[in-house]
């Protein structure tokens, strides 16, 4: 996969214990690669990584901290940069406003700082989201030229870390400098709400579900009508990893601001992604009751992946549909059987994707 490009590669994820964090981690040592980890402690309540428990290098580290970000950049080496670490709740930056900004700003400001005075860093991919873009909640999706901008804290953090990106971009990794002033190639990605097993954020629609009905309880649903672009995590990972794959091989026309979403099946309301769900396990209750007091959040979001799609090859492999279908079956053998479907679910989306012919497959 992927040319075999991350076969023995010292891979850097900031962010591995997060829900995509670990997947992307999984995944990379699926690949051959030589990994270091960089994020806060876990919690102490589930978390996907600690139940996996991989064995590689892992630094307890804040963002936050440029000295000992650098000091592990220097004693690891690395080959790419995977940067994903980040406050990633909305309705926590209504409440933490300070902390969102200086993690998701000054946090992607320091990995930038590290990535920039780190030789052997060739690659990185910093993961922002679809939420940096100025939501005029349009019919249409948004493409990568649009202007940056964001109501809440958290949209706003990430419009900000985009502008920070391509500064970055511009300033220190110039494309046209490539292999003669700069070391390095720096792309970003945008992805639409990622869903699978593994995830037990607050506040978040698949979790709070999930933990529901493994007690027997039914969960309320605040924001029934709003429209999200909804996949499996594995299918902006694939685009990640493809991204990275260009840049590890020196090509600088890659090194941009890039969408990954679903297509327009996967885009649906968030009491139709609800009722998916509770198709693939019988215990899932739902009630609708919209708090009248609630923050705002955006009604309607919608990426356009042409870009992605025309230049990169990269094409979803899973219906919406079986997503949520195998995200449910995920916490399901989890709560039920005590059983981890994470390695399951990778060499199936991996399989099915290569049945397609899909580029990164090769």
């Amino acid at each position: 996969m992927f040319k075999d490009i991350y076969r023995n590669k010292r891979v850097l994820v900031t962010g591995h214990t997060g829900f995509k964090g670990s997947w992307l981690t999984v995944w990379l040592r699926e690949l051959g690669a030589e990994v270091c980890g960089v994020a806060l402690p876990m919690p102490e309540e589930l978390n996907h990584l600690r139940l996996l428990n991989p064995q590689f290098r892992s630094e307890m580290l804040d963002i936050r901290d440029l000295a000992g970000l650098k000091k592990v950049f220097s004693d690891f080496r690395p080959d790419a940069v995977f940067h994903l670490a980040a406050q990633p709740l909305v309705r926590l930056s209504y409440q933490e406003p300070v902390a969102t900004f200086e993690a998701n700003v000054m946090g992607t400001v320091n990995v930038l700082e590290a990535c920039r005075t780190t030789e052997s860093v060739r690659a990185v991919v910093a993961i922002t989201s679809d939420k940096c873009y100025e939501n005029r909640e349009w019919l249409w999706g948004y493409r990568e030229n649009e202007p940056m901008g964001g109501y809440d804290p958290y949209s706003a953090s990430k419009g900000c870390s985009e502008l920070v990106i391509s500064s970055y971009r511009r300033s220190f990794f110039n494309n046209g400098d490539f292999g003669v002033k700069t070391h390095a190639l720096l792309a970003s990605g945008r992805a639409g709400n990622v869903i699978g097993g593994g995830d037990w954020a607050a506040d978040r629609l698949v979790p709070d579900i999930m933990k529901a009905a493994s007690c027997g309880r039914a969960v309320t649903i605040r924001s029934p009508k709003s429209t999200r672009p909804w996949q499996h995590v594995l299918e902006p990972l694939s685009g990640y990893l493809a991204l990275g794959q260009k840049l590890l091989e020196g090509k600088p026309e890659f090194a941009d601001g890039w969408n990954f979403g679903p297509a327009d099946d996967g885009v649906v309301t968030v009491e139709d992604a609800a009722a998916e769900l509770a198709k693939a396990w019988s215990d899932i209750r739902i009630v609708i009751d919209p708090p009248k007091d609630a923050p705002h959040e955006a009604a309607l979001l919608r990426l356009d992946c042409s870009k992605a799609r025309q230049l990169l090859a990269w094409h979803g492999v899973w219906s919406a549909r079986e997503a949520f279908g195998r995200t449910a079956e995920w916490y399901r053998r989890f709560y039920q059987e005590k059983q981890l479907n994470t390695a399951a679910d990778l060499n199936a989306y991996v399989g099915d994707a290569a049945k397609r012919g899909l580029a990164w497959t090769k």
